[in-house]
């Protein structure tokens, strides 16, 4: 079915600001790009409920304890064209129970592979979870997915209605500062090669396997999370950095010399485009994910199971090729897509 020119969107999400990750940065810039379609667009996120709770192993993540009264006048309030859930959480729940109960259509995205991670670290099995969100998007009236792989991962699984929603990065946000005569590249003043992560630090990142890797230089972490000051005490060899944003993020992303994403779990990888947009090769392992990114492009991102491998190797790629790789993503293109992909009510 064929979009609105113009639609009022209504996007009810358990991501959202002040949480800091690739969902929320993900709706944050979709939402900018929408509005300047012309579309209308409302959040309806944790932040808009007064009672929270911080979720489970992840303290600086709150949870809203939505009222249904209270969500149900929200979104009667903005008289959506079109609403989204893309979140499994309270806000998500709640949406969903409330549009099926007025059988109202909405759509869904994926966003984390729960599955395969309580799979591979905690042993339990993967199927039990795909279940439980395949109950979750199977009410919905079109499930959106980032990469070909996902879209065969979860065919397998008996998700229905797939749609592509494909990923995109902010090139001028995220740029080349190498090629900036004024930038000075060891302006973090640690040994080269730097190979560098920079994402939440949190267990499901596999980070442990970056920081076992023999390699020269330095290894560098840019981010924060629940993980970080464990991590901190157990591999003083690292340089942990804390959290990054805006120019000073897309600097460090720069003076890089590789990006190493050791995470086996990603649904696309957001920091990969980031990198490469930065002029920064990639190495990680090759799993869905970077393989949907990087998989067929040598020329930009090493991939393999010998991480320390992949990441000596990239040293050797053309920073160039990588930015002008990561301009074919655009934002514009991908918003559109995703309206595209909405159900009007």
């Amino acid at each position: 079915m064929a979009a609105f020119l113009v639609m009022r969107i209504l996007i009810a999400t358990d991501a959202w600001k002040p949480q800091i990750n690739g969902v929320v940065r993900v709706f944050e810039t979709t939402a900018h790009n929408l509005r300047d379609a012309g579309h209308v667009v409302e959040i309806i996120g944790p932040d808009r409920f007064p009672f929270t709770l911080p979720a489970p192993s992840y303290p600086e993540v709150r949870l809203a304890l939505p009222s249904a009264k209270r969500l149900g006048r929200m979104i009667e309030d903005f008289a959506p064209d079109a609403i989204h859930v893309p979140v499994e959480g309270p806000i998500g729940l709640a949406t969903r129970r409330w549009c099926a109960k007025r059988g109202i259509p909405f759509t869904t995205s994926f966003h984390t592979r729960f599955g395969d991670y309580f799979e591979a670290r905690l042993g339990l099995d993967r199927r039990h979870f795909y279940r439980m969100q395949r109950w979750f998007h199977d009410a919905g009236a079109g499930f959106m997915v980032q990469t070909d792989s996902l879209e065969r991962q979860l065919g397998q699984y008996g998700f229905r209605r797939i749609r592509r929603w494909g990923r995109a990065v902010d090139t001028s946000a995220f740029r080349p500062w190498r090629d900036d005569p004024d930038f000075d590249p060891d302006f973090l003043k640690l040994p080269r090669p730097i190979f560098a992560y920079v994402g939440r630090v949190a267990k499901e990142k596999n980070l442990e396997a970056f920081f076992r890797l023999n390699l020269p230089g330095t290894k560098l972490v840019v981010g924060d999370g629940p993980s970080l000051a464990d991590y901190r005490k157990a591999w003083p060899a690292v340089h942990f950095t804390g959290y990054r944003h805006g120019e000073d993020l897309a600097r460090h992303f720069s003076a890089a010399d590789v990006f190493v994403l050791p995470s086996r779990f990603e649904t696309f990888g957001l920091v990969v485009l980031e990198a490469l947009a930065c002029g920064t090769p990639v190495a990680a392992f090759p799993v869905p994910g970077p393989m949907d990114i990087v998989g067929s492009h040598p020329e930009v991102g090493v991939l393999s199971e010998d991480l320390a491998s992949a990441a000596l190797a990239a040293l050797d790629l053309d920073r160039a090729a990588c930015r002008a790789f990561a301009e074919g993503f655009s934002w514009a293109e991908c918003s559109r897509q995703f309206a595209q992909n909405l159900v009007p009510i």
